[in-house]
């Protein structure tokens, strides 16, 4: 190929950017940069009825949140009538389309009477200008939908990047709508007129789209235009099996944000599902536009697994800076209603718990009992708090009151409590933590006892 490379990722804002949505702008963005070319987000709006802006600003919050950069747009459709209609105007002169003037009523009269038939449904070109063929007469205050003019013979084949060649009988399909009655253009027509105009060579979406296709093939033909490279990109399906959609089962993207999920590790796990690298499981965006040439692309359907996902973003929460962690995390205690500590403090928290959690989510969570009260569960405290060991934590906090308040000091201050009463670490250890952190697990506890005040640590275990 000759042409620079540009993709293009053309969501609907009928609702959010779903799953399989910030897929194929993944693959998209990482093709057009891996061959140093363009990527442009365009916005499909011609579904007046349902388009919204608060989709259209999820869609670009989401992109934004990703960190999928895009080259030009967005561009809107509907801001680009006058052009569908200056290209309608000249398919029609050139016999490319025509006007179909059949009522809806007429048109599921044809449908029924074909299914009682047993014959395939779909418009019988009773418009359609033919040779010798005489037209219908123009009904009074009926206003035309235009049809594309499909050709009647012949196959449509191209070389699918993901699923291989595929070809279509023409007579598989008929005269769709390109234009309806109040002038809007219809999906297929609209999405040909955009690539063509904006240079798209690339085309990578859903396999639910291969039907579409044949006609999309026929349309660019009849404008005397290069055909894009298409790629279909197989579905993802739920842990019920079945396929995601903003319709059934899909998250938006926005809301892994909310749940604590990191941008890289979610564009990570979405590249992994339906593509990969050898047994690369861990790896930057910026390694996947290095490998990304569009081979070895899966033509199976793609499970989405929620535990893997939760694994994968741990892995960049134990990796990511503390400082951004501590950002985060702060963005979870204000929604909360909770105290935010000084930055370079709660980053010292985060260093020392990010090891345990898969989100910040789950970080935020450990992190509330620096700021707010903890309610030890009874269980714990009758397990661990007992009458016997009640003197030694009284000592410990005795010792605490004085001692320098560092890990070292704090861990000599157990220590000797231990060697005083003649008991075991996790004798003591356990109900420190049951009584100031309020469960029974944490790291290391001198190193979290340091990252309270000295004040609400005694106080806490004065609790007993």
């Amino acid at each position: 190929m000759t042409r620079k490379i540009r993709t293009r990722i053309a969501p609907s804002p009928t609702g959010f950017l779903h799953l399989g949505t910030a897929r194929t702008a993944l693959y998209s963005w990482a093709y057009a940069r891996h061959f140093g070319g363009e990527f442009v987000l365009r916005i499909e709006d011609t579904d007046v009825a349902r388009s919204t802006q608060d989709s259209v600003e999820q869609i670009l919050q989401s992109m934004h949140w990703l960190g999928l950069n895009y080259d030009e747009g967005p561009i809107y459709q509907m801001q680009r009538l006058d052009r569908y209609a200056e290209v309608i105007e000249r398919m029609l002169a050139e016999g490319t389309a025509y006007r179909c003037y059949s009522t809806p009523e007429e048109l599921d009269a044809l449908r029924e009477g074909q299914k009682a038939r047993g014959e395939k449904t779909g418009y019988d070109g009773r418009w359609r200008p033919m040779p010798g063929k005489v037209l219908p007469a123009v009904p009074e205050g009926v206003k035309p939908v235009i049809r594309f003019a499909n050709p009647l013979d012949g196959v449509v084949t191209w070389d699918d990047v993901v699923k291989g060649p595929i070809s279509i009988s023409n007579r598989e399909i008929d005269d769709l709508i390109i234009a309806r009655a109040d002038g809007v253009p219809t999906y297929n027509f609209a999405v040909v007129v955009d690539d063509v105009d904006m240079a798209i060579t690339h085309v990578f979406r859903g396999d639910e789209h291969i039907n579409n296709t044949p006609w999309q093939i026929n349309i660019y033909q009849a404008l005397g235009a290069e055909l894009p490279t298409f790629g279909h990109l197989p579905v993802i399906l739920g842990d019920d099996g079945l396929k995601l959609s903003k319709r059934r089962g899909a998250v938006a993207v926005s809301a892994y944000e909310d749940e604590g999920y990191l941008p890289e590790a979610m564009l990570n796990y979405l590249a992994r599902l339906g593509w990969s690298h050898g047994d690369d499981e861990i790896f930057s965006a910026e390694q996947m536009v290095q490998w990304f040439d569009g081979t070895h692309l899966s033509k199976s359907p793609a499970m989405w697994d929620a535990t893997k996902l939760a694994w994968v973003n741990g892995q960049y929460v134990k990796q990511a800076d503390d400082q951004r962690l501590a950002t985060m995390v702060a963005t979870q205690f204000n929604k909360r209603g909770l105290p935010v500590p000084e930055a370079q403090a709660l980053a010292a928290m985060c260093a020392l718990f990010k090891d345990r959690c898969h989100t910040t989510v789950e970080l935020a969570d450990w992190l509330a009992m620096f700021v707010a009260p903890v309610q030890p569960a009874e269980a714990d405290v009758a397990q661990h708090v007992t009458e016997a060991v009640k003197p030694a934590l009284a000592a410990l906090a005795t010792r605490l009151a004085t001692a320098t308040w560092d890990k070292p000091s704090l861990n000599q201050a157990i220590k000797d409590t231990i060697g005083e009463f003649g008991i075991k670490m996790p004798q003591l250890a356990i109900p420190v933590r049951v009584l100031v952190c309020g469960r029974a697990q944490t790291p290391s506890v001198d190193a979290v006892l340091a990252l309270f005040s000295r004040e609400e640590v005694i106080r806490r275990l004065q609790t007993a």
